[in-house]
């Protein structure tokens, strides 16, 4: 695909900046985690328990965690089908040395970089076509 088509493509996906704060964790049990709070996504597998959150709702009985991430989601209810959408993102961010963490939920992708990248991630996004809402939008 040359690259005016890949711009095209990307235009038509809007990313929107959420202004908050989170941390990765994982934690011991999950009795401490207020799961009605918003953004709050866990994940139990047989060897970790992990939270994502806002910073200031990581609970006390954190085992380990790694603070100062910013985020953006992918608006819009994302169908099944669709192919490549966290790909494509994920492989701008990549050729500008930008690691992620990404979260799926049923309707859509969140991607979190580290704070000190995250403006360089939206740069490089804009930059690839896509079109982000920020604080100013």
């Amino acid at each position: 695909m040359s690259k005016e088509m890949q711009l095209s493509v990307n235009a038509g996906i809007t990313i929107e900046i959420l202004q908050t704060d989170f941390s990765v964790c994982k934690v011991s049990d999950y009795g401490e985690v207020d799961a009605a709070q918003p953004f709050v996504f866990t994940g139990c597998t047989d060897e970790e328990k992990s939270l994502v959150c806002p910073t200031e709702l990581v609970p006390e009985n954190t085992t380990d965690r790694d603070d100062h991430w910013k985020a953006f989601r992918i608006c819009g209810v994302l169908d099944f089908s669709l192919i490549g959408i966290l790909a494509g993102i994920a492989s701008v961010l990549a050729s500008e040395r930008i690691g992620i963490f990404a979260i799926s939920t049923y309707n859509t992708d969140y991607i979190l970089t580290k704070e000190e990248n995250f403006e360089k991630a939206i740069q490089a996004l804009k930059g690839a076509g896509y079109r982000v809402l920020g604080k100013d939008e």
